[in-house]
């Protein structure tokens, strides 16, 4: 028998149980989806609840591509400041997408609730630490803009934020209430058991291999049989391959990677007392963030260089450690591991209609759980007749990005340096 490695921390403490089931050859459906992460899986549960047949194909396992490797923060809304979304979207579309994301946690602890999913969830809040001056400030312009639109959002002096995180080493922050945390693979497979008792099917190590219209219907040909379908939702959002052209070369790919400590015990109780995930203001963003084990997560941009038990980045989180939570004295890891983030020029999501019925959410720009899930919805209203001008965001063409490889590439190679500098 094969043991199976885990791909994250997540991956092997998530209570809720791993499902696996074979395509059993070849059927028609409503609709076919491809992924099983948090956009397939929401849309496969938000498709069945509205009377279609959907069947999710999942090349690997569920939750294995960015959903299961997620650093498990469930933020509002963007990376980007309010002011630069409206700016982007315009007057129409920029309110309208900053209050739908902005209740996004809101409606992922409702499906957390409401399908009694086991996965670790706290409901204190995210801070956005100031790792200069000059974050501060940032943030400070940011916090104008949520108090102005009338959101729980809190500007944290450096005392506040030293009393909340457990060190000196930030210089205030930014705390949202709306927001949380979660064990992202127990969400992931969460909705794969609400998707299931609604009605949908679900297939693992079904690689989807060509993709072709037929009349009315599409064709997917698959690594185990073939889907006929009257629409097709492509989930797979940083991890899309070639099934559909051009598709992969609308993002630039980066990583991210993280390391989690084995269980502290109470040293670590000072630590992030109320459970609030942090992330910071640096270029290179850092994470920070406590697991209902007591085990101590840190996070950066980049890959995994070594593995958990040495190599540069088991020494950058121990470096890190050690700098900002100086009396934990040296660190031993459990897990180590990275994912796959998809970003857009303009840091935006996109909903895609590549052809008549073939929609795909793409480029979350490293805020999949509130996006994938919100997408899934929209995708299961959209093929029940929403019309297209009540989108959050409108649709647009699909424009590749001509120099996606080569920067990722460079973004790699700028994120394994400041790895070294780090570990000096």
């Amino acid at each position: 028998m094969t043991v199976r490695i885990p791909i994250s921390l997540w991956d092997a403490s998530a209570k809720e149980q791993d499902y696996h089931s074979p395509l059993d050859g070849d059927a028609t459906v409503d609709v076919a989806i491809v992924g099983g992460g948090f956009t397939g899986l929401s849309s496969a549960l938000h498709c069945a609840e509205k009377g279609m047949s959907a069947q999710v194909v999942e090349a690997a396992q569920i939750g294995f591509g960015g959903s299961g490797r997620n650093c498990g923060l469930v933020n509002a809304a963007l990376w980007l400041p309010p002011q630069e979304v409206r700016e982007e979207l315009g007057r129409v579309y920029g309110p309208r997408f900053i209050k739908k994301f902005g209740s996004g946690p809101e409606y992922v602890f409702s499906l957390i609730e409401k399908h009694q999913i086991q996965c670790e969830v706290t409901r204190t809040g995210t801070i956005h630490a100031a790792h200069a001056a000059s974050g501060f400030r940032d943030l400070k312009g940011r916090h104008e803009e949520w108090v102005r639109l009338g959101e729980p959002v809190d500007l944290l002096n450096r005392q506040e934020v030293s009393d909340m995180i457990g060190t000196d080493a930030f210089h205030g922050g930014l705390l949202d209430h709306r927001a949380g945390t979660i064990n992202p693979m127990g969400y992931c497979r969460g909705l794969a058991r609400a998707a299931l008792a609604a009605g949908a099917r679900i297939s693992t190590g079904v690689r989807a291999t060509k993709l072709r219209k037929d009349g009315n219907l599409w064709k997917l040909e698959t690594s185990k049989g073939t889907l006929n379908a009257k629409a097709v939702v492509l989930g797979t959002n940083a991890y899309t391959d070639d099934l559909w052209p051009d598709l992969k070369r609308v993002f630039t790919t980066i990583h991210y990677f993280q390391l989690a400590t084995k269980p502290l015990g109470s040293e670590a109780d000072h630590i992030l007392p109320g459970k609030q995930g942090l992330w910071d203001t640096g270029q290179i963003m850092f994470n920070i963030r406590r697991d209902a084990f007591n085990r101590l997560l840190v996070g950066s941009m980049g890959k995994v260089v070594g593995g958990v038990n040495g190599g540069l980045s088991h020494r950058w989180a121990r470096k890190q450690i050690a700098r900002i939570f100086p009396s934990l004295g040296p660190m031993e890891f459990e897990e180590a591991w990275h994912g796959q983030i998809a970003m857009t020029p303009d840091h935006l999501p996109r909903i895609y209609e590549l052809d008549k019925n073939l929609f795909t959410p793409i480029g979350y720009n490293g805020r999949g759980i509130t996006t994938g899930t919100m997408f899934g919805q929209t995708i299961a209203d959209l093929l029940t007749g929403m019309d297209r001008a009540d989108l959050p965001l409108p649709m647009t063409e699909l424009k590749t990005v001509p120099s996606a490889p080569i920067m990722s590439r460079l973004y790699q190679t700028a994120f394994t340096a400041n790895q070294i500098l780090k570990s000096i």
